[in-house]
């Protein structure tokens, strides 16, 4: 925990989480191995393993804003500044850099590209 981090009534932070300027509301979750920085996180939310919240862009830090009733996915980058709103989706392995509508899954992701017989040079 690092300075100016509130935790409301019933969140939960886990092991090898770090949280910096930011609210995680009532029942939210983040559980283990994420960066949460300059958010506003609401009620009931689940934050993945290695969410990172990308805050600092070299010049000012920006906020990421995630609404109640969120699911954000395993090791996904939340490109601020961002807003995440009620009862949305993120798929795991996304990197968001929009703002996402209510009720809505967004996702990116490159299409598994495998080759075949493969020799390293």
């Amino acid at each position: 925990m690092r300075p100016n981090t509130i935790l409301k009534e019933g969140s939960k932070i886990g092991n090898f989480v770090e949280v910096k300027k930011s609210t995680i509301g009532k029942k939210s979750k983040v559980n283990h191995l994420s960066y949460i920085g300059d958010s506003e996180i609401g009620k009931s939310v689940n934050i993945g393993a290695g969410t990172i919240t990308c805050n600092y862009d070299g010049v000012k830090k920006s906020k990421t804003k995630i609404k109640d009733n969120v699911f954000i996915g395993s090791n996904s980058s939340l490109v601020a500044p961002i807003t995440i709103d009620k009862q949305s989706v993120v798929g795991a392995g996304s990197v968001i850099t929009k703002n996402v509508g209510k009720k809505s899954l967004a996702l990116t992701r490159a299409k598994h590209t495998e080759l075949k017989n493969y020799k390293r040079k």
